[in-house]
């Protein structure tokens, strides 16, 4: 097929909106439509590839893998190893664990759904993770896989004009489906190839059903398919539904940019566009580890500007040295496949990638002080498996139970725990308190029940502040009616979650009810602080100072507490109404500069920025024991 220099020269509309974006959001809100984009050019050349074979009787589906891996791979392996050796002189342990977890996922073309079950990919953690832009790569492969299997196979079966036919009906279910997944589903309909595909079909549809134009309305094509995109990258933002009905925007434009065929547009065909589509994908694999060190290292705003360079110049290096290397592509033989170069490159950067993970980041690396080193064992969340209550489904919790979830006791172990009159009850933030109140009511000689899941803010309704799709949602819809059906048993409730989440989402009421019902029936109420939230997370902060010696003051981060700051002071007001509800203050629980000293090592609470760890709530607990207010507190506990 002739080189299309409007499909070049689209490759780099799509690829500059992507790294303005990630550079900085504001300059072009909606600039992640650029990956869109690049699934529609994606599938339009795929299609073209498997059915002009599949017309001459020629197509091979291993020479197909063969030239998608030549043309992919090799320059996703450079990046890959370039981290890993970055990685062994930048990054403690635990993150260059990680990191060898993700470029395991990413060399295999699964880290879409390695970064599907982690976090969000719009939360600040989202920038801790050299490699999460690779999840695209991973779409695109797994339609590389499956759709040529898929189309050859229906073109022994069915003629030719079907063949394109089914394409197109599957576009529209396609779509259909993605619709859908988006809201029952969204973070699995972000990453998952199973809403993204009708993207690229869509490309394939411009393959099948090529517009006869004439010049004036190839014109006018290319102008409205530019014209959706832009819209895309302006009116859209991360907050958008995405990808529902609004992917249409960038999908259909790039459809219609397609279609319009200009070869010679001045939009497309110039010569700064036509470079940067040359070196587009090499540009969107080296810039997103340049957004990340950017975030890592606390660099100025003016780095911002040398980031952006530095991505054009290794995209550029990449292409030429790289990319334009011709690796051998035709094999007389299936076992002469073994000599593919990229499958060996797959192996050996996947064993490196597996020997650090499974090394737990290689920690041989560092000579450290053992007593500090066995304190970092304890810098984790609190869950089932190290010994408290949270019943956490993003650690290996896979049963939806009452009784499980709320079969669960801390503090003084040899006391009735089945009889306890105090209930700790919420989410996260309720679990990331567990070792705390186990320390405390130890000392007291009193246990406590826990009942704590994901996301489950206290509440008596069925408003959740995370995705309803996921497990812990049935949980949570179990723990709060085994609240409201035995809330009048105890004398004490414990509530603690994250109340910023539920003041920004206005479940704060639902809070309220919750007090006001437990208040009613003259129950003891403490309603824990949401900790000092921050930007970037001081855990990390502290162990590149505990393994390289670098500075550490946790007062020079950017901390994001207003929005948690305003959801303490309104539950503190909440609680002033009733006589018999108490807020607890983070003045009482954590020192003003949110860190603990231990052998002279000043340690911080937090675990990632949100949550405090194992270790930093057992701190929490001696540091609350040592204050005026403790005694006070304790004495308005009914334990008879």
């Amino acid at each position: 097929m002739q080189f299309r220099k409007d499909l070049n020269g689209l490759r780099a509309f799509a690829v500059i909106a992507v790294v303005l974006f990630h550079f900085n959001a504001s300059w072009m809100p909606g600039g992640f439509a650029g990956v869109d984009v690049f699934f529609v050019i994606s599938g339009f050349l795929m299609t073209s590839i498997i059915f002009r074979g599949l017309e001459r009787n020629q197509f091979s589906i291993l020479s197909f893998y063969v030239a998608r891996a030549n043309r992919i791979i090799p320059a996703l392996a450079v990046l890959c190893l370039v981290l890993l050796i970055f990685g062994w002189f930048v990054l403690p342990p635990l993150e260059y664990r990680t990191l060898g977890n993700h470029i395991g996922s990413s060399i295999g073309f699964l880290s879409n759904i390695v970064y599907w079950t982690e976090s969000g990919y719009f939360d600040a953690s989202s920038h801790e993770k050299w490699l999460l832009h690779t999840w695209s790569l991973s779409v695109e492969w797994q339609f590389y896989l499956l759709y040529p299997l898929i189309l050859a196979s229906l073109a022994k079966i069915v003629p030719h004009k079907a063949l394109k036919t089914i394409v197109l009906v599957g576009t529209i279910l396609g779509f259909m489906y993605g619709v859908y997944a988006s809201y029952q589903a969204p973070k699995a309909a972000y990453f998952l190839f199973s809403s993204r595909a009708w993207e690229m079909m869509l490309g394939g549809v411009a393959y099948l059903y090529p517009f006869k134009l004439s010049d004036t309305k190839q014109k006018l094509c290319e102008w409205l398919g530019l014209t959706l995109i832009i819209i895309s990258y302006f009116f859209f933002s991360k907050n958008s539904l995405w990808p529902g009905y609004l992917a249409l925007f960038p999908v259909l434009g790039a459809f219609l940019l397609i279609q319009a065929q200009r070869h010679n547009s001045a939009l497309t065909g110039n010569i700064l566009m036509q470079k940067i589509g040359k070196w587009s994908y090499s540009i969107y694999l080296w810039h997103w580890p340049l957004v990340v060190a950017i975030f890592y290292f606390a660099l100025p705003t003016p780095y911002i500007y040398l980031g952006i360079g530095l991505s054009l110049l290794c995209g550029f290096m990449s292409y030429h040295y790289i990319e334009r290397i011709r690796f051998e592509q035709h094999f007389s033989h299936w076992s002469q496949y073994a000599r593919c170069v990229p499958l060996h490159l797959v192996i050996a950067v996947g064993l490196l990638a597996s020997s650090v993970y499974i090394a737990n980041g290689v920690h041989q690396r560092f000579e450290v002080n053992s007593q500090i080193a066995q304190l970092t064992h304890q810098l984790i969340m609190p869950f089932r498996h190290n010994g408290y209550c949270f019943y956490s489904f993003n650690d290996g919790q896979t049963q939806v139970d009452e009784t499980l979830g709320s079969d669960c006791y801390l503090g003084e172990h040899s006391a009735q725990a089945p009889v306890t009159k105090t209930l700790l009850f919420g989410d996260s933030y309720a679990g990331h308190y567990e070792p705390f109140f186990d320390e405390l009511f130890s000392a007291q000689n009193h246990s406590v029940q826990v009942i704590s899941t994901n996301w489950c803010t206290p509440s008596l309704t069925n408003n959740y502040t995370g995705p309803k799709t996921h497990i812990a949602y049935r949980q949570c819809l179990l723990n709060r009616a085994y609240l409201k059906q035995h809330m009048q048993q105890y004398n004490n409730l414990i509530i603690a979650g994250a109340w910023d989440d539920a003041l920004y989402l206005g479940q704060l009421e639902d809070v309220k009810q919750v007090i006001a019902s437990a208040a009613s029936m003259q129950i003891n109420v403490f309603i824990m602080p949401a900790p000092h939230r921050y930007k970037q997370n001081p855990l990390s902060y502290f162990y590149r100072r505990f393994y390289f010696n670098q500075p550490f003051d946790i007062n020079e981060l950017d901390d994001n507490d207003t929005l948690t700051t305003a959801a303490n002071i309104r539950l503190s007001e909440i609680a002033d109404q009733y006589p018999n509800v108490s807020f607890i203050k983070r003045s009482w629980l954590f020192t003003n500069n949110n860190t603990f000293t231990i052998n002279e090592v000043a340690i911080p609470y937090s675990l990632d920025g949100k949550h405090i760890s194992i270790l930093g709530a057992k701190q929490s607990a001696k540091f609350f024991m040592e204050q005026t207010q403790y005694p006070m507190l304790m004495e308005k506990f009914d334990f008879n």
